[in-house]
Formats: structure tokens, C-alpha cells, sequence
């Protein structure tokens, strides 16, 4: 029997498939080891190929999208309503086998590897931002336990901390510690500004990096996370799916014909959504000097509610706009009053 669609359930050394036939009927029910995956596929007739978007899963499908397969990638959220009985490999195989099919079944993306290696620097990034914070903010602690306090303030502990290492109530042991973490602060430092540099660099040789920059708000960082992530827009129906695509529009709890709306669903891409509201919190400073249309709107919602809340608020707007840009290839226009 011919199979036309088969569900995969990815793992680190086993793959558990599922396939069905034209008519739904299971007719396929298989382990494969890591290494032999590739060769079961190249020998199978081209299908429908549903996986979850998981680690390792765009690796997987863009090597089987070159054997000729249909492959399709869906957040695991969306694969849960479809498992029967409990969770193992083979009933997670057969629910992403079923919600594959799923006429109104949103996908992701697959990434190219320019893409990912984008992310990587980002990632390792990230990692090392982590790392400085928790080091700041066990020195802060450790003075502390000396009574030594500084001002808050990354940049303030980086200027005071030479001098609070010469504290007369410090022991000759924990000086030296401080000068060590000192050293491991500044080497931090050093290897972020790196990252930066090269992702300036990044944002600089591409096209819509540099488009994406002209919005207020959106620096190097924000704007290559956001191509190197979405890649093709098209593939949102609007920017408002965009936004909720992010988790910047409010939850629903709404039933009977009464809407009930709530705080942003917080689903989607933490680090993007993060982005995008760090950076409208820093234009969100500036919008009561300015007249056009945005600052306007954005003065008079802070009137109504917190500046939280209006950050929030932006940095969906922002959003739309993004997926505008991305999706039609046009230029950042700000509206006058």
C-alpha cells in the first residue's frame, strides 16, 4: 500500500514513524536509528513528512526536502490535541502523522542554514549577557556581605568596583577574589562587544536588516534576530497574526458574544518579543517631544494607562509595521499628525 503522509517524532538516536495511505489507514509503524533515517526515506516513494518544530528538526527537514518529500514543521502546542492515550514515541508519531493534515494547521518555517548560523551568534550572545549578569550580581552580593554597596547599575559597579576592592574592611583573600571576578567582568565585556560588532556587521549586508533599522526602536541586534527568525513573512496572513505570532496581543477568554480580553499571551519567540519591547521602552522616552502620528498615540495611551502597558502596546503596533516591511518589500514611513 502506497503512503502518502508520515509522521515523525525526532529524538537525539531513535525516529518513531507513523504512516498512513490515501484513505487515513495505518500502514506503517516503524523505529529507525539516527544513521539509517536518510536511507529509509531516499528509498520511499515522495509523501507529506509532519515533524514538530523541535532541535534538530530543521536540520531533518531541509535533508529531506532534497530527497523530493513535502515537509512541514509544527509547534508541538499544536501536535498535543491530536495524541491519544498517553505520551510515548509511537502515539506523539501518530498525532503529528494526524495534525499534519489538519487543512487549518499552522507551520513553521523551515530555516535556512544561513539563518541558523545567524542565530547561533545571537544565542552564544545571549549566553555571555547571562553569564555578566549573574557574575555583577554575585560581586554585589559578596560586598555586600562586607558591607560594601554601590549604586545599582551595571555601569556604575564596573566604575566603582576598583576602588571598593581597596576597602580597608576587605581581607587580603577575598581582595584578591574581587580582582579575579573583576578581570572575569572585564573579559566578558570584552567578548560581547565582539558579538556586537559582528552583528552590526550582519545587519549591514542585509538588505532588510537595514530597512528595519530605520524604526525607532529597532537597533542591529533586533533587526537581524527578526530576519534571521521569520525569513519568509508572506507565510502570516497579517500582521496582526504576526503580533500574536509573538505574543504581543492580549488572551481571549470570551464566550456568549462577550469578548474578554486579558495580558499578552506571552507564546512565540521569548528573545524576539523581548527585543521588541526593550526597544520600545527606550522610544517611549522620547514620544512627548515628538509630534507625528505614533508619539501622539503613544502620549495619550500612557495618559490612559501605565508606561508598561504602553510599551506593550508599541511594540505590537511595531510588529505589524515589521511584518508590513518584510512581507511587501517597502520602506519605513512615519505618519505626521
Amino acid at each position: 500500500m502506497k503512503i502518502t503522509r508520515i509522521g515523525v517524532d525526532t529524538a537525539k538516536q531513535v525516529f518513531q514513524l507513523h504512516g498512513v495511505d490515501a484513505h487515513g489507514k495505518t500502514v506503517l509503524q516503524k523505529q529507525l536509528s539516527r544513521g539509517r533515517v536518510l536511507e529509509y526515506f531516499a528509498k520511499i516513494e515522495v509523501c507529506l513528512i509532519g515533524m514538530e518544530a523541535c532541535a534538530g528538526s530543521h536540520y531533518w527537514a531541509r535533508e529531506l526536502s532534497k530527497l523530493g518529500h513535502d515537509v512541514r514543521l509544527m509547534a508541538g502546542q499544536f501536535v498535543i490535541p491530536y495524541r491519544k492515550n498517553g505520551k510515548n514515541d509511537a502515539n506523539d508519531a501518530e498525532a503529528i502523522c494526524e495534525a499534519v493534515a489538519r487543512p487549518n494547521m499552522r507551520f513553521v518555517p523551515i530555516k535556512s542554514t544561513e539563518q541558523q548560523a545567524v542565530l547561533t551568534v545571537h544565542r552564544a550572545r545571549t549566553l555571555l549577557v547571562e553569564e555578566r549578569t549573574g557574575l555583577v550580581n554575585q560581586i554585589r552580593g559578596l560586598l555586600g556581605e562586607f558591607g560594601v554597596v554601590t549604586a545599582q547599575g551595571i555601569d556604575r559597579l564596573r566604575h566603582d568596583l576598583p576602588e571598593m576592592v581597596e576597602h580597608e574592611g576587605l581581607p587580603t583573600l577575598a581582595r584578591e577574589t574581587f580582582i579575579e571576578l573583576h578581570e572575569r567582568l572585564r573579559a566578558i565585556d570584552i567578548r560581547v562587544r565582539e558579538y556586537d560588532r559582528k552583528i552590526e556587521a550582519l545587519s549591514k549586508s542585509s538588505e532588510p536588516a537595514r530597512r528595519l533599522m530605520a524604526i525607532e526602536g529597532i537597533g542591529p541586534i533586533t533587526a537581524t534576530a527578526l530576519v534571521a527568525t521569520v525569513g519568509d513573512a508572506t507565510i502570516f496572513t497579517s500582521g496582526r497574526q504576526f503580533a500574536a505570532w509573538l505574543g504581543l496581543t492580549p488572551r481571549q477568554h470570551s464566550s456568549g458574544g462577550k469578548s474578554k480580553l486579558g495580558k499578552m499571551s506571552k507564546r512565540g519567540d521569548v528573545y524576539l518579543r523581548t527585543l521588541l519591547i526593550h526597544g520600545s521602552r527606550s522610544v517611549l522616552r522620547f514620544t512627548e517631544r515628538k509630534t507625528d502620528r505614533k508619539s501622539c498615540w503613544i502620549e495619550s495611551l500612557k495618559q490612559r494607562r501605565c508606561t508598561n502597558v504602553a510599551a506593550v502596546a508599541l511594540a505590537a503596533k511595531q510588529a505589524r509595521i515589521i511584518w508590513a516591511m518584510l512581507a511587501r518589500g517597502s520602506e519605513y514611513r512615519l505618519a505626521a499628525v
